[in-house]
């Protein structure tokens, strides 16, 4: 583990605590873990931040998922097949990760956030659908899309960047099968364990993953995940959708403030 204070240890895990209660309620944990694992291990190499934060988030995303299982509805088969298809994407992103400039992504992910902003304020209908989200025919078609699209390319950008994918998986999920937005945070958990997964075997192939710090983080991020997940399902799809709106502009608002930077 990296020579780091104590203070910076305490910061670093309530940011992990605060980011897998996001992650839970409808994704976007990375908004405030990676930035925390830049701002307070200034002087680590890059890809060494994105494994640790990869470690750090399977561990509170897997507690998440294993919350909603035992007490939300979900296509567990459907989950699965979208889930190991984003694993060989997350795994394949992160194998380019050390080629890519974040800047080059930062504009393209702006506007898509944009745009899913715009299309959830001006539809309040999407994601309240009526039932529990499993008792809606899904075509074929609809089920390739969901292994290929949302699987292959969110899985992708998973490993390559990372921040969003959940709310990316959560909103795809809604859109493709016609989820309610409580059913597709459940079903996207399952997936995201998948691309962490994924990447983090790349990582840890790499040898770029501080274990102590990670292990540390893990313990809280861990607890905020399970916490998140409890409150998703308890108030329903009408706080899952204000949280969503809540953590799309904040992404937008980081991304921004970066890319000016920049």
């Amino acid at each position: 583990m990296p020579d780091i204070s104590l203070t910076t240890l305490i910061l670093l895990c309530l940011a992990a605590a605060a980011a897998g209660w996001i992650d839970a309620v409808v994704g976007g944990g990375g908004l405030l873990l990676l930035p925390a694992l830049l701002l307070g291990l200034p002087h680590v190499p890059a890809a060494h931040v994105l494994g640790t934060n990869k470690a750090v988030a399977i561990v509170g995303t897997s507690g998440a998922a294993v919350t909603y299982l035992r007490k939300a509805p979900v296509r567990v088969g459907l989950a699965v097949r979208v889930g190991l298809m984003a694993l060989a994407g997350s795994m394949t992103g992160a194998f380019f990760a050390a080629g890519i400039s974040s800047d080059v992504l930062r504009p393209v992910i702006m506007v898509v956030l944009l745009g899913v902003a715009a299309f959830v304020m001006l539809r309040p209908s999407f994601g309240t659908a009526a039932g529990d989200g499993t008792d809606r025919p899904v075509t074929r078609a609809r089920i390739v899309m969901a292994v290929v699209l949302v699987g292959g390319g969110i899985g992708f950008y998973d490993g390559l960047f990372g921040p969003g994918t959940g709310t990316f998986l959560v909103l795809a999920l809604t859109a493709v099968l016609h989820l309610d937005l409580v059913t597709a945070s459940a079903t996207a958990k399952i997936v995201n364990v998948c691309t962490n997964a994924g990447a983090l075997a790349m990582f840890a192939y790499q040898g770029t993953v501080l274990w102590q710090l990670a292990a540390v983080m893990a313990v809280f991020n861990l607890a905020g995940g399970m916490v998140g997940a409890r409150m998703a399902l308890s108030r329903g799809s009408g706080f899952v959708r204000a949280v969503l709106l809540t953590v799309v502009f904040s992404l937008v608002a980081k991304l921004g403030f970066d890319q000016w930077n920049a």
